[in-house]
């Protein structure tokens, strides 16, 4: 709802703006979302994806069953250690948690940066479709409903900046 008033408070505006300017102003709009899962090749991203995450859950259940063999060794057998061992499975385990911590974090952002690499190139192919489209119909921009956000803006369009900055008495 927010990003509908966003997209139709940003249309009236330009709409006002046209009229102020004479200038004919032509608005379209366009679901991104919607485009991105209709393309054919977001589906072997997301397989890749999955493949991907596949690998680094199995890497981190690796870790977590080597964590719990280690707690349980050090449990059953604690009693029977002297202080010197025991020190130093505390400090395997202590070092195997940091580990397991840090393994998570950056398989976080492996991830998130596999999916943007893998993502790019159809982002981009969706972006030069809707700039081809915007010169070819001669729209002047073209806004997003998935996000709000202006997706095209077309050589015609006016930018006031300048004028609002002005105004403000900024630079």
């Amino acid at each position: 709802m927010n990003k509908l008033f966003k997209v139709m408070f940003l249309g009236v505006a330009l709409f006002v703006m046209s009229g102020i300017a004479n200038a004919q102003v032509k608005i379209a709009h366009v679901n991104t979302a919607e485009i991105l899962d209709a393309m054919p090749d977001k589906a072997k991203a997301e397989k890749s994806l999955e493949k991907y995450y596949g690998e680094l859950q199995s890497q981190l259940e690796t870790m977590a069953k080597e964590y719990q063999t280690k707690m349980q060794d050090y449990e059953a057998n604690q009693a029977t250690m002297s202080n010197l061992v025991k020190q130093s499975k505390e400090k395997e385990i202590v070092d195997l948690q940091t580990r397991i911590t840090q393994f998570q974090a950056n398989a976080e952002n492996e991830f998130e940066n596999k999916r943007a690499e893998l993502l790019k190139p159809i982002l981009d192919k969706i972006q030069n479709a809707i700039n081809a489209v915007g010169k070819e119909k001669g729209y002047t921009y073209m806004l997003d409903l998935a996000t709000g956000a202006a997706v095209y803006v077309g050589d015609n369009a006016v930018d006031a900046t300048k004028d609002v900055k002005s105004k403000l008495g900024i630079k």
